[in-house]
C-alpha cells in the first residue's frame, strides 16, 4: 500500500492547464502568480522579487494530495493544506518565491500519475524543478527551503546541480531518504525516483516536528545524527505554530 500524507485544513482548488484559482487562499498582493515553463512541465510559482542582487528564498512544496484517505493515488496532487504557502508569504525578505511541484495547480499534458507517486523524485521531475529554480534565481544567492517531500527535491537539486548558487538548505518535516521512509512504514518503494546517499555539503538546518507521524524524528536523526537539527515542540507534520526559520549565514 502506498503511504498517505495527512493534511489538515481543507482548501478547495479548481484548476485548468495554465490557470489557477483557489477559493479559500489568496496570495498577498506583492506575490505574483508566475508559471514557469520547463521541458517536461509547467511549474506554478508565486513570486515576490524586489531586489536585483539580494539572496532569494525559494520554498519547495511537499507531495501535496498525492494519495487519498484509503492510500490510493489521486488524480490531482495539488495540496489541500496551505502550510507552506502561508509560511512563504509571511517571509519578509525582499525576494521570496513559493514553488509548487510538477502537476500541482497546473496539470501539464505530460503529467502522469507516476509524477506524484513512484516517480515523484524522478530525473525529469528533479531536472524540471532545477530549471525552475535557475530561472527564478538568475545569479542571486539562493536559500532553498524544502517541506516534507520538497526536502528530498531540494536536496537532489543541490546534489545534482552544483552550478546553482545555493548558500543554505533548510528542511521542514523533511524526507531526507525516501528508501528509509517507505521501508519504515512498509510501503511500496519509489522505484522510479532518485535518492540521496548523503546530505549535500552546504550549510543546512533541519526542522523536525516533535509529534510528526508522517516523517518521524527518528528518520531525520538517522541522516543528520542530530547535527543542525531543531526539534520543534508540540509541532505536527503540517502544524508548526510560530515557526521562525534561521536564514543567517555562518
Amino acid at each position: 500500500m502506498w503511504y498517505t500524507m495527512s493534511y489538515g485544513r481543507l482548501v478547495f482548488v479548481f484548476f485548468l492547464t495554465g490557470c489557477v484559482s483557489a477559493t479559500n487562499w489568496h496570495a498577498p498582493d506583492d506575490f505574483i502568480y508566475t508559471p514557469i515553463s520547463t521541458d517536461a512541465f509547467e511549474i506554478a510559482t508565486w513570486q515576490k522579487i524586489t531586489n536585483a542582487t539580494a539572496p532569494i528564498h525559494i520554498y519547495i512544496e511537499g507531495d501535496g494530495h498525492s494519495f487519498n484517505g484509503r492510500g490510493m493515488p489521486t488524480n490531482d496532487p495539488t495540496p489541500h493544506d496551505t502550510f507552506l504557502r502561508d509560511l512563504a508569504t509571511a517571509d519578509t525578505a525582499p525576494n521570496v518565491v513559493y514553488v509548487a511541484r510538477p502537476c500541482q495547480y497546473i496539470m501539464s499534458p505530460t503529467c502522469t500519475q507516476s509524477d506524484w507517486t513512484d516517480g515523484r523524485f524522478s530525473p525529469r521531475v528533479i531536472n524540471s524543478m532545477a530549471v525552475a529554480v535557475k530561472k527564478i534565481a538568475a545569479s542571486r544567492p539562493i536559500i532553498l527551503i524544502g517541506y516534507s517531500g520538497g526536502a528530498m527535491v531540494s536536496g537532489l537539486i543541490i546534489q545534482n546541480y552544483p552550478d546553482l548558487n545555493v548558500e543554505k538548505w533548510i528542511t521542514i518535516a523533511g524526507v531526507l531518504n525516501h528508501s528509509d521512509w517507505t521501508e519504515y512504514f512498509g510501503d511500496s518503494p519509489l522505484s522510479h525516483s532518485l535518492n540521496l546517499d548523503a546530505l549535500p555539503n552546504v550549510q543546512q538546518v533541519h526542522y523536525a516536528a516533535e509529534s510528526d507521524k508522517t516523517v518521524p524524528i527518528a528518520l531525520t536523526y538517522k541522516w543528520t545524527g542530530g547535527a543542525n537539527t531543531i526539534v520543534v515542540p508540540n509541532a505536527t507534520h503540517n502544524s508548526f505554530d510560530n515557526l521562525v526559520l534561521d536564514f543567517n549565514m555562518d
